[in-house]
């Protein structure tokens, strides 16, 4: 008998339509060996996986409710068997601030950043002169909890006050020192180094357009034309990153290689599964087809991660 397999997509972030994407992806893949569903995770979640009973729940989910532990703990207390990361993992991956002192207290390089909060009142000026004194122009304003570079600005001295706003919404966000170079990403399966790729965006930097919209025309070099000996250190501090966070199963860290150090980013526990999707890309040159990974997945979930 067919193993059944519940695919979680949708959701209520800003990467809904991203999240869809992965779900027909990785259905498409694996609908001739499991019987498959695809499910939102709305109200009658738990009515609907009393009523199919998955053996695996595969969460195609991403950014908020999907990937920050909420719907791990969820599935946790029901006893179904997830793939991805667990609920503590998922919950320190996504808060850019709690990864990043991680980061930096376990010795790998990450930008200089720090905390704003719009509801405690600050003069424009000496804002600016804090942005100069620690990072200096141009810095990266983003929140602290979305991913896909959702409402990420590259803002210098002139047009900081004007991208600050677009983020009011937010409580708090994060200003982080501006890394220019080169754009690495680096794929950890379970606890082997799968790969690196480098992303040469015609946009200003790898935001979502440029992830996802095939007419951004992003350029994808694999293998990466740096040393031997480079490599091997980028590759290194990812599954250093993945271990420190107590990461499962698949993770994509984000790199920026600027004279010869590499910076990390931000750490992804579900990377995306779609047509232009890098995880997938490194898996491919690594001889592992798209269905093997996804199958890889699937028999690495468990009830408690």
């Amino acid at each position: 008998m067919k193993k059944k397999i519940l695919i979680l997509a949708g959701g209520f972030s800003k990467e809904r339509e991203i999240s869809f994407k992965t779900a027909k992806g990785v259905f498409n893949q694996i609908k001739k060996k499991y019987k498959v569903k695809i499910c939102e995770p709305n109200g009658d979640l738990v009515k609907n996986l009393k009523l199919f009973k998955p053996n695996v729940v595969f969460n195609a989910l991403h950014g908020r409710y999907g990937e920050d532990g909420y719907i791990q703990s969820l599935l946790e207390s029901l006893k179904i068997k997830y793939t991805h990361s667990g609920v503590l993992s998922s919950s320190i991956a996504i808060d850019k601030e709690i990864s990043k002192n991680l980061f930096i207290k376990n010795n790998i390089l990450t930008p200089k950043f720090f905390k704003f909060k719009f509801n405690q009142f600050i003069k424009k000026t000496e804002l600016k002169k804090k942005i100069k004194s620690t990072l200096k122009f141009p810095v990266v304003i983003k929140p602290f909890n979305e991913g896909s570079s959702v409402e990420v600005y590259i803002c210098s001295e002139k047009d900081f006050f004007k991208n600050l706003n677009k983020l009011s919404p937010y409580k708090e966000i994060m200003i982080e020192k501006y890394i220019p170079g080169r754009e690495i990403q680096v794929a950890i399966m379970g606890k082997r180094k799968l790969g690196a790729i480098e992303l040469v965006p015609r946009r200003k930097f790898y935001d979502y357009e440029a992830k996802y919209n095939v007419k951004s025309k992003t350029k994808h070099i694999i293998p990466i034309k740096i040393s031997k000996n480079k490599i091997k250190e980028v590759l290194n501090i990812a599954l250093k990153a993945h271990k420190i966070i107590g990461c499962k199963g698949v993770t994509r860290s984000d790199f920026k290689f600027y004279k010869n150090k590499f910076y990390l980013l931000e750490i992804n526990t579900q990377p995306g599964m779609t047509s232009l999707s890098l995880v997938p890309e490194i898996a491919k040159f690594n001889n592992i087809s798209f269905l093997d990974l996804i199958d890889w997945i699937i028999k690495d979930a468990s009830i408690q991660r």
